[in-house]
């Protein structure tokens, strides 16, 4: 039996907004216990009923999210226009701070990198290499958002990576000259976090003025295509965070096939179970966390947005 609506609404206020997002902990209890909410997600299709989801589709329309009564009341007189972008939108979160946990990998790889990113949203992680970060008393970079991230168990990087190719491959590439697509990011970030808002409008600068190489295509079916454009004498880094959970098992099996297949590496930065690996020690604590890995071999847990991050590899 799968796993119900009320559920999947309770883990996300315990595992993943609680100490993140009060107010995203409080609605999404909430909508735990509402059996209309229920009874309208059970009209789309289960992978568009998740919170991430619904909550970023009502910001977007202007409703409210904090409050449960008021989200609630919204929720239900205008579900007509609600499920459409529920059916047509996915969870695109394009979060220039996991940047931070890829950063420690990618320096791990020879230089030049030739970076691919699957599941690209609008390609803000494709610029490792123009942000800034801050781990604990290390800055690195003088340009861009600053990203902080708590790394322990590794030492923190002292250089930025070389990058002379970005590309990314996604269903629905976004534009960052687009003002709806633009909305849509904005809507995604949690109602508290005008950091991460912050952040993405430093960032969205940044790809404005040198635009990735952004393809519409399926991970499977277009990504050999997509890896042949990459130029001779750099190191190709596939690499896609938090994506594969949106991808239907078949499609996701078929993947992990392919991308063996491809030259260069690929680094995953998935939930535990969704990448096939073997025995994993302890997250460091109960809140949700995402397996690191490089070429199939898992090295850390990293918070979803970038905030930290524990290695565990030797």
């Amino acid at each position: 039996m799968g796993v119900t609506t009320a559920e999947t609404y309770a883990e996300f206020a315990a595992r993943e907004a609680h100490g993140v997002s009060p107010i995203y902990e409080r609605l999404s209890r909430a909508v735990a216990g509402d059996a209309t909410i229920h009874e309208l997600l059970e009209t789309v299709p289960e992978a568009k009923r998740q919170p991430n989801l619904l909550f970023g589709v009502v910001r977007l329309l202007g409703g409210p999210v904090d409050d449960p009564a008021a989200f609630r009341d919204f929720t239900v007189a205008r579900w007509a226009e609600i499920a459409p972008n529920l059916r047509g939108r996915a969870t695109q979160t394009n979060e220039p701070g996991r940047c931070a946990v890829l950063l420690p990998v990618l320096l791990r790889l020879p230089q030049p990198l030739a970076l691919l990113e699957v599941g690209a949203s609008a390609g803000l992680g494709l610029y490792p290499d123009r942000y800034s970060y801050r781990y604990g008393d290390r800055r690195l970079g003088t340009g861009g958002p600053v990203l902080e991230c708590d790394l322990t168990g590794v030492e923190a990087p002292d250089r930025l990576p070389e990058v002379v190719w970005r590309a990314g491959l996604d269903l629905n590439p976004l534009r960052v000259t687009d003002s709806d697509d633009v909305a849509w990011l904005d809507a995604l970030i949690w109602p508290e976090h005008e950091h991460r808002r912050a952040r993405l409008t430093t960032a969205a600068a940044i790809a404005a003025a040198d635009p990735p190489h952004l393809i519409r295509g399926d991970l499977v079916d277009d990504l050999p295509a997509l890896v042949a454009q990459a130029p001779a004498g750099a190191t190709l880094v596939i690499f896609h965070t938090s994506v594969l959970y949106q991808v239907p098992d078949d499609r996701r099996q078929a993947f992990e096939e392919l991308v063996q297949t491809l030259p260069g590496h690929r680094i995953s930065v998935e939930a535990p179970g969704v990448v096939p690996f073997g025995d994993l020690p302890p997250a460091p604590d109960d809140t949700l966390h995402n397996v690191v890995a490089l070429d199939g071999v898992p090295l850390a847990w990293a918070r979803g947005h970038g905030q930290a991050m524990s290695w565990f590899a030797g």
